[in-house]
């Protein structure tokens, strides 16, 4: 049983640190808000329609696949398959960070998951790691917070997009289709990745590549998860080098036994 004592901080310090950490990102995410919202309103979607879907669904690839299959006779089922396949990975996702997660109150932690996206994820487990480095005591709120900056930019942008951009009938032209590997390029440096997930990192890629050529939809994406965990929990554990015994302090004598 959960004692008091076992629970991790949740704080407002916690979460306004982890809107300010998530700025520079979320200005990314918000470029293919607008994309977002400029193809939405191609589709004919009202405003209101497209904004209800980013303030109620908010998951940013989820949203395009459902634009993609927009139609008169809209594909139900799958609809529901394709996105259902797209956001498994946050079974994985929660996971990582189920260190902070189960240490949090039960309203803490899913009202935390709902604003829970791959930028917010990725900053948070990033904040997990200096946290364990430094010894320091970790916030939950952080999520919160990290996850509140997307929201805030992704909705903002819906709208810009949708009632201010005009004139971009073919977005590719101008780059906006790679706003998403943009953000999440710098998200993957920004993770620093170490020695031991080199392995992982390469067995996530080479699985995702071929089953894109291989298989129907967007279940490479699931794939390359599933293959880099499996790689990261099955590879070497990492040892940690022995550490010396602290230097006597100057003039003082050591106990020989």
């Amino acid at each position: 049983m959960r004692t008091h004592s076992d629970l991790i901080r949740f704080s407002l310090p916690g979460l306004l640190a982890g809107f300010r950490n998530c700025l520079p990102v979320a200005l990314g995410v918000a470029v293919y808000g607008v994309l977002f919202g400029l193809l939405a309103r191609q589709k004919g979607l009202s405003l209101v329609e497209t904004q209800s879907m980013s303030l109620f669904v908010f998951a940013g690839a989820s949203q395009l696949i459902a634009l993609d299959l927009w139609s008169r006779d809209l594909p139900v089922l799958s609809l529901i398959l394709t996105t259902l396949i797209v956001n498994l990975r946050h079974v994985l996702m929660g996971a990582a960070l189920s260190p902070w997660l189960t240490r949090l109150k039960s309203n803490q932690a899913f009202g935390s998951l709902f604003f829970m996206t791959d930028e917010s994820w990725a900053l948070t487990l990033g904040r997990m790691v200096e946290d364990k480095r430094l010894a320091r005591e970790p916030d939950g709120a952080f999520l919160l917070g990290s996850g509140l900056c997307v929201y805030v930019f992704w909705n903002l942008s819906t709208t810009l997009g949708h009632v201010l951009v005009r004139g971009l009938d073919d977005p590719a032209k101008y780059g906006l289709d790679f706003a998403f590997t943009a953000v999440f390029t710098a998200l993957l440096v920004g993770l620093k990745p170490r020695r031991q997930d080199i392995l992982p990192l390469l067995a996530a890629t080479a699985t995702a590549l071929v089953c894109a050529r291989l298989l129907p939809g967007k279940w490479y994406i699931l794939a390359g998860a599933v293959a880099g965990g499996l790689a990261a929990a099955l590879g070497p554990v990492p040892t940690s080098p022995p550490t010396s015994p602290p230097a006597p302090a100057p003039g003082s004598t050591t106990r020989q036994p």
